[in-house]
């Protein structure tokens, strides 16, 4: 029995012409998905008209009250129906759609909003006076006078109170609040010279200031370091390493944490295309590339890149929100991630953060003051000598279980060069910690941790310097595949062959795997040419062939390296921590614990009440 299409009729479908107010609220559903994106639309449209200051305050999560005031250029009366048309902006001609310098450029920020909520603009431009215009679920007000010193009000109040249905979708107001804080501190990360303040008013009053982030003065770096160390935390600004690298026409600038300095999410990752806040599966894949054998799978990164270009290299226009991009070239753009990371992470040396070492600090516990002790109450100096004489063993009897060896310090024995971080051994202890002398405190060091990471280094400059070896397979490993992934494949087999990893196409779709690298023995070809391929489509860049090879060779060097329980003789210990100071990367191990801790001398002091 034939059934009808329930949402058809016997008539036949009938086209119609959508109204204003019902096109609004549909492309209000794409550009306003949360408070979140209302205060990120309304931010750059002050940053646009040159705003140097912005203050934003919400109530309920944004849900009930936003008012966004700047003091940029401002708009005069006659420009306030036409801001709220839809598809109106005074950002672009719409000649060139890929020569976009601003923040916003399609035109339906304000018309949105004003469908989906209770919509008032106050505004004033230089030599104009002051106007306000409202619009309640889509319907425009007349423009009246308002008084205004300067630069733009905008007040979003009963967000989505014309969707009913959208406020079933939201979180609660602390969740919305959080993500509110979040569009802001990315926007006063990607505009150090821009003061931000956000200030929650639920209930009324002067509410409470949640973020401030004054202007920042200086050149590039040292406004954006700056800015960083309010936003991020003083923590990151000073275990981060400053990154500027340049690449066929792509400069990226900004700081990136150290491999010690790691998170156990990705929650602290910020990447910004001239200037706007992006969040790109691709660029995030290269920014775990960049630190793939200093960190283990468990930790992430944490960065802020900042990666500029011409315009015309990168396409904005790829969705309402505009958090997304698509480059021209990504594989040059992800080459550039990567190279500049790992030529930062090089020239950072044996350098481990500094939270490692308040950590260190944290985790002893000193014994608390007591009550206060007269000297009438002390013992005699005679019976503390024999109190210690009696509870003290000789060095002797210490020898069969103390697990600690200290080389001798004469006299005249030098102090640890100023050019020498690590300082010089003193001791080992538990035949496994070597614990040296610098000239403002004390270093551990892990040794077995250590050594790994040297061997490590040395095993990959080996194989850097002679090539891959690959082993040929007796019968080629046939891969059916489509024609696109083929082609995606064949593009990339000059630099899978680099790897050892030699193919070519086989004809209709498939693929014939003729050699695979000798490192990784018998391997299952066909599976490790799939996950290369899941990667190559999923972030246009593969490093699963290479992260294979990395982790034989640290699995080597795991083996090939100074086991904990060996007793060291001092000139060994020493020439491990001159070898440490010479090589990148070795203030981690290949999963990215640290390798040493270094302790000041007035830090110590304090654990004893010295200061």
């Amino acid at each position: 029995m034939m059934q009808h299409a329930p949402h058809i009729g016997q008539s036949g479908p009938v086209i119609r012409q959508l109204n204003d107010a019902a096109i609004n609220r549909i492309a209000a559903g794409e550009v306003v998905e949360r408070p979140a994106s209302a205060v990120k639309e309304l931010v750059e449209n002050a940053i646009d008209a040159g705003a140097r200051r912005i203050c934003v305050d919400i109530a309920d999560g944004g849900k009930t009250l936003i008012r966004v005031t700047d003091d940029g250029c401002g708009m005069a009366p006659g420009d306030l129906p036409l801001a709220l048309a839809r598809h109106a902006t005074s950002k672009i001609d719409g000649s060139d759609l890929l020569n976009i310098h601003s923040f916003g450029f399609r035109g339906e920020a304000l018309a949105s909003l004003g469908a989906v909520g209770r919509l008032s603009v106050t505004s004033r431009a230089a030599g104009h006076e002051g106007a306000e215009i409202a619009v309640t679920g889509g319907k425009v007000g007349a423009v009246r006078p308002a008084a205004l010193n300067g630069g733009t009000i905008i007040t979003l109040r009963d967000l989505f109170h014309a969707t009913p249905a959208r406020l079933k979708f939201m979180r609660t107001d602390r969740a919305e609040a959080q993500a509110i804080g979040d569009v802001i501190k990315r926007l006063a990360m990607a505009e150090p010279s821009i003061s931000f303040t956000l200030r929650d008013v639920s209930g009324g009053g002067e509410g409470r200031q949640t973020f401030r982030a004054d202007a920042e003065t200086g050149d590039l770096f040292d406004a954006l370091h700056a800015r960083l160390a309010r936003v991020i935390g003083r923590d990151f600004a000073d275990n981060s390493m400053r990154i500027d690298a340049e690449r066929d026409g792509f400069h990226m600038t900004g700081c990136a944490g150290l491999p010690t300095y790691s998170r156990g999410a990705a929650v602290a990752q910020y990447l910004f295309v001239n200037g706007r806040p992006v969040r790109d599966r691709m660029l995030i894949g290269a920014l775990r590339a960049g630190y793939m054998d200093v960190l283990s799978r468990d930790r992430h990164p944490v960065a802020a890149l900042f990666i500029d270009c011409t315009p015309q290299l990168v396409d904005v226009n790829v969705h309402p929100a505009k958090s997304e991009v698509r480059f021209r070239d990504p594989g040059t753009v992800r080459g550039l991630i990567v190279s500049g990371l790992r030529h930062a992470l090089a020239e950072a040396g044996h350098r481990a953060s500094s939270t490692v070492a308040a950590g260190t600090l944290g985790a002893f516990t000193p014994e608390p003051a007591g009550a206060r002790v007269y000297q009438m109450d002390r013992p005699s100096a005679q019976a503390r000598a024999a109190s210690y004489a009696a509870q003290a063993p000789g060095f002797a009897d210490m020898t069969g279980t103390y697990s600690a060896r200290a080389e001798p310090a004469p006299d005249d024995a030098p102090a640890p060069a100023a050019d020498t971080p690590l300082g010089a051994a003193r001791a080992q202890v538990h035949e496994n910690y070597i614990i040296a002398q610098t000239a403002e405190g004390i270093v551990i060091v892990d040794q077995h941790a250590a050594h790994e990471r040297l061997v490590y280094e040395r095993l990959k400059r080996q194989m850097e310097g002679h090539g891959i070896a690959a082993q040929a397979l007796l019968i080629p490993e046939i891969v059916d595949l489509s024609d696109a992934d083929c082609a995606t494949l064949t593009d990339a087999a000059a630099d899978l062959a680099a790897l050892g990893l030699s193919i070519e196409p086989f004809g209709g779709g498939a693929i014939a795997v003729r050699e695979t690298p000798a490192i990784l023995g018998n391997v299952d070809a066909r599976a490790l040419l799939l996950d290369v391929l899941d990667e190559l489509t999923d972030q246009g860049g593969s490093d699963t062939l290479r992260a294979r090879i990395d982790a034989i060779l640290s699995r080597m060097s795991c083996h090939g390296s100074i086991r904990s329980g060996r007793r060291m003789q001092a000139d060994e210990m020493n020439a491990l921590l001159r070898e440490m100071e010479a090589t990148p990367l070795s203030g981690q191990c290949n999963h990215g614990r640290p390798t040493y801790v270094a302790l000041k001398l007035s830090d110590i002091e304090r654990l004893f009440g010295r200061t």
